[in-house]
C-alpha cells in the first residue's frame, strides 16, 4: 500500500513523496483524505526549524494532525464504522521511513477507529477545525471563563464562541491586526490601547507572545488566572513584583484530550 503525503525533509524544505503504508490491522481503519489544515503554530516551527525539542520529532516529518476524509476500508475488528463514513483524524502513525509525529498531512491514512470521530457531511472542510475546537474546550473545561482573551485568530475566535454558547458572559479580545477584528460573533475585539479596564479575571492568551504574562498581570484583578492557552518558542518571564502584588495565578493548557474532542 502507498500514499502520496506531505514530508518535511528538512526545516524550510518540502517535498510530496510516496510512501509505504501498512494496512489495516485489528481495531484500525483506511482513510482517503479530503481535506487537511495547517497549525500555524506548532506545525509553522516544525516547518522553520524552531520548534522546541519535542518527543518524536525529527526529520523527514510527516505533519498534520487536523485531518478529514472518508472511510475506504475496515480492518479487523473495525467497530461499527462504516465504509464511505466521514471522520475526522486527529494525526497517524502509519507510515514506514519517517517520523510520525502528527501524520496526518496526506492522500491516506491508517489509523485506529477509537481515535476518529464521525462528522456530518455539510461540515465539509470546516471539519479540520475539529482539533482547534478540542483545544479551546480543554483550555475552558471545568474553570474560570474568560473575560479577556488576547489575540483573534483561529483559536481566540473558538475561545470566545465556545464560551459565549456555554453562556457565559461575553469577553472582550484583544487584536493588535486590524485586519483580524472581523468576525465576531457575540463579543467585542479592540486594540488593547482602546482598552481601560484594569480587573479581568480570567485572561486567556492564544497569542504567542513569550513577553505575553507582563502585558496581563498589568490588566488583571487581585487573585486573577493568566492562562497561556498559546504554544510558546521562546523562553517566557515576568517581572514577579506586581505578578506578586496581585498573588497571579498562572495556568498552562496543553493540547486537547479525548474527552476534550
Amino acid at each position: 500500500m502507498h500514499a502520496q503525503a506531505v514530508v518535511f525533509q528538512n526545516p524550510k524544505h518540502l517535498e510530496l513523496r510516496g510512501l509505504d503504508l501498512r494496512a489495516p490491522g485489528a481495531g484500525e481503519i483506511e482513510v482517503d483524505i479530503e481535506f487537511s489544515g495547517i497549525s500555524t503554530g506548532t506545525e509553522r516551527l516544525l516547518w522553520d526549524g524552531t520548534m522546541p525539542a519535542f518527543p518524536g520529532m525529527g526529520y523527514p516529518l510527516v505533519p498534520g494532525y487536523e485531518s478529514v476524509g472518508r472511510v475506504s476500508r475496515v480492518g479487523p475488528d473495525g467497530g461499527t464504522c462504516k465504509v464511505g463514513t466521514r471522520v475526522f483524524v486527529p494525526g497517524a502513525q502509519c507510515f514506514k521511513g519517517v517520523h510520525n509525529l502528527f501524520g496526518g498531512s496526506a492522500s491516506r491514512l491508517v489509523v485506529q477507529q477509537e481515535r476518529t470521530v464521525e462528522v456530518q457531511d455539510r461540515l465539509g472542510a470546516r471539519a479540520v477545525l475539529l482539533a482547534l475546537a478540542a483545544t479551546a474546550q480543554h483550555a475552558l473545561a471545568n474553570q474560570a471563563p474568560p473575560d479577556l482573551i488576547i489575540g483573534h485568530g483561529v483559536m481566540g475566535r473558538l475561545l470566545a464562541r465556545l464560551t459565549v454558547a456555554a453562556g457565559h458572559p461575553a469577553p472582550t479580545v484583544w487584536e493588535l491586526n486590524t485586519s483580524r477584528h472581523a468576525g465576531a460573533q457575540g463579543y467585542a475585539v479592540i486594540n488593547p490601547a482602546d482598552d481601560v479596564r484594569r480587573d479581568y479575571r480570567a485572561i486567556y492568551d492564544v497569542s504567542g507572545d513569550s513577553q505575553i504574562i507582563d502585558k496581563a498581570v498589568a490588566r488583571q484583578a487581585p487573585g486573577g488566572e493568566v492562562v497561556l492557552a498559546g504554544f510558546y518558542k521562546d523562553s517566557l518571564s515576568f517581572a514577579f513584583a506586581p505578578a506578586f502584588m496581585r498573588e497571579t495565578r498562572i495556568r498552562i493548557a496543553a493540547q486537547w484530550k479525548r474527552e476534550d474532542l
